[in-house]
């Protein structure tokens, strides 16, 4: 079969920094509570993945100045939701109208801030191997690590420049390596409704704006320097985008406090 049926058509991408003394707390909140409560109970909310960012992690990201994070050491948690394709309005005005529950029933966390909490469209991926896991399957594979690639059109580039470049030109190298992604999943940002909660930060540029998402099967970190620590430069030569942020995460060990004391 080439369609099942259930295919990705939006994402939340919600990175959010824990203040410091609370991120057990916060940690246990967000995986007993929110993670469902305020996303996978929602019609049409199919799949969601937790990652973190350890201050070894946190080290290897760049550029220092970004707009995806006000300070590198700032975004420890991310968290990822697949939404049913066709289904966004749908999901979206749920989506608002449930957070705005919690908050009024004091089921929210205060002590913590989103860094990046942003709606992206899906818009394409690209598999090492075209039988392997499809990006419908992604956050359900368990990959262990996870690395966070965004940039910026530049002059008369399109998206369609962008994955033809990732397609032709950088995965097919990349994935033949021991740090290369197995699954890479690019998507551009999507404006929030007008009563969304005022503390999620708003996207500058978003119709220039892609994120991609580079699952790995082994840890992130690996050889950075000559792996993903290029990636930028790379970008940056390809004459299509301005590299804006590249950051390693690994998955969160659900059920415990793993990585909690390892943020700073």
């Amino acid at each position: 079969m080439d369609s099942y049926g259930i295919e990705l058509g939006t994402l939340l991408f919600t990175m959010v920094e824990p203040d410091q003394g609370h991120q057990v707390a916060y940690n246990r909140w967000y995986e007993r509570d929110h993670f469902y409560a305020g996303c996978m109970v929602g019609e049409y909310n199919f799949a969601g993945d937790r990652f973190v960012a350890t201050a070894d992690l946190k080290a290897l990201r760049y550029p220092a100045d970004s707009p995806m994070t006000p300070d590198p050491g700032q975004g420890s948690y991310l968290a990822i939701y697949w939404v049913l394709a066709g289904h966004h309005d749908d999901w979206n005005r749920w989506s608002v109208d449930n957070v705005q529950m919690l908050h009024a029933t004091g089921r929210m966390f205060a002590q913590r801030t989103h860094i990046h909490t942003v709606l992206y469209d899906h818009d394409w991926s690209v598999q090492a191997d075209p039988d392997g896991t499809s990006v419908e399957l992604a956050l359900d594979r368990n990959y262990p690590g996870l690395v966070v690639n965004v940039g910026e059109l530049t002059g008369d580039a399109t998206h369609a420049d962008i994955e033809k470049w990732t397609r032709e030109q950088w995965a097919p190298t990349a994935m033949a390596t021991p740090w290369g992604p197995d699954l890479i999943a690019s998507s551009n940002p999507l404006p929030l409704l007008d009563d969304a909660p005022a503390d999620v930060p708003r996207v500058h540029n978003a119709d220039r704006r892609f994120l991609q998402l580079h699952f790995t099967t082994g840890d992130p970190a690996t050889d950075w320097d000559a792996g993903y620590g290029r990636f930028g430069a790379d970008l940056e030569a390809s004459g299509l985008a301005t590299h804006l942020w590249t950051a390693p995460f690994k998955q969160t060990v659900v059920g415990t406090d793993t990585f909690t004391g390892e943020l700073w």
